[in-house]
């Protein structure tokens, strides 16, 4: 018995507490597979539940994706203790928490006021919730956040002749890689000890080691402009290109303001 209890717990560390075990080919791949097949199961409940794919629905999802980035880093601070709040966990718990909000915003809808009003604003106040119970105490780090991010706003400016979508989707993951660059380059374990901030997946960590932490953004601009540019060029099918664009979008806003938090309450 004490056997078979030890296999278990170590099987649930390993796929649902990977930052305890750390990430690796087979789980990261694992990850994958579930995020797509989740990514479609999600799509035919959007067209079950007849919401529209757009601009207003991608609004009223924003305060959550940073929620979970905020509930991330309050695990990492120890003020939460679940699997439910690391990867992969966290993606599930905020699905039903933005399934939830969203069953009673559309039920509010049947009396006058639009959906994506009503997510909005309840995902506003999860924010603020769980932002409160962190203490700002970095601001250098959020200062070389926006002054290395600020020139991506201007090569992707409304001048660009480009969707706002795809100029959004790209800004979101260039924010993300922004912020790991500068949480690497000024804040790593080299230059303020044990609690620097290092990279846990598997591939940026192969890239940086081997070409230096400025190859992390480059890739992930190609990779992302690439994806966008065959997403417009192959996909039929408007309402799910722009589905496919919002995950990208999501993932980079999850990741983002997770690392974005985490540096400015220097918690990772």
């Amino acid at each position: 018995m004490i056997v078979f209890e030890n296999w278990g717990r170590d099987v649930v560390d390993y796929f649902l507490h990977p930052k305890k075990t750390g990430y690796d080919v087979p789980k990261t791949l694992t990850y994958a597979l579930v995020l797509v097949v989740a990514a479609y199961l999600v799509y035919r409940l959007l067209k079950i539940l007849k919401i529209k794919i757009d601009q207003r629905l991608a609004v009223a999802l924003a305060p959550y994706v940073a929620f979970g980035g905020a509930i991330r880093v309050l695990q990492d601070a120890g003020l939460l203790h679940s699997y439910l709040f690391v990867t992969p966990g966290i993606y599930f718990f905020i699905f039903f928490v933005v399934l939830t909000v969203l069953l009673f915003s559309l039920a509010l809808e049947k009396k006058g006021l639009p959906y994506f009003k009503t997510m909005f604003v309840c995902g506003l106040l999860l924010l603020a919730s769980a932002l409160l119970q962190l203490t700002p105490i970095n601001f250098y780090g959020a200062f070389l956040v926006l002054l290395f991010f600020s020139p991506w706003l201007f090569v992707f400016s409304p001048m660009i002749r480009w969707s706002k979508g795809n100029k959004a989707v790209v800004l979101l993951q260039l924010f993300d890689a922004t912020t790991t660059f500068v949480a690497l380059n000024f804040f790593g374990p080299a230059l303020i000890g044990s609690k620097g901030f290092v990279e846990q997946h598997i591939l940026p960590t192969f890239l940086i080691n081997i070409f230096g932490l400025v190859s992390f953004i480059v890739v992930k601009l190609f990779t992302v402009v690439i994806f966008l540019v065959l997403i417009d060029r192959f996909s039929t099918d408007e309402e799910f290109n722009r589905y496919l664009k919002l995950i990208i979008g999501i993932l980079g806003g999850a990741t983002g303001s997770r690392d974005f938090i985490a540096l400015l309450t220097m918690i990772g």
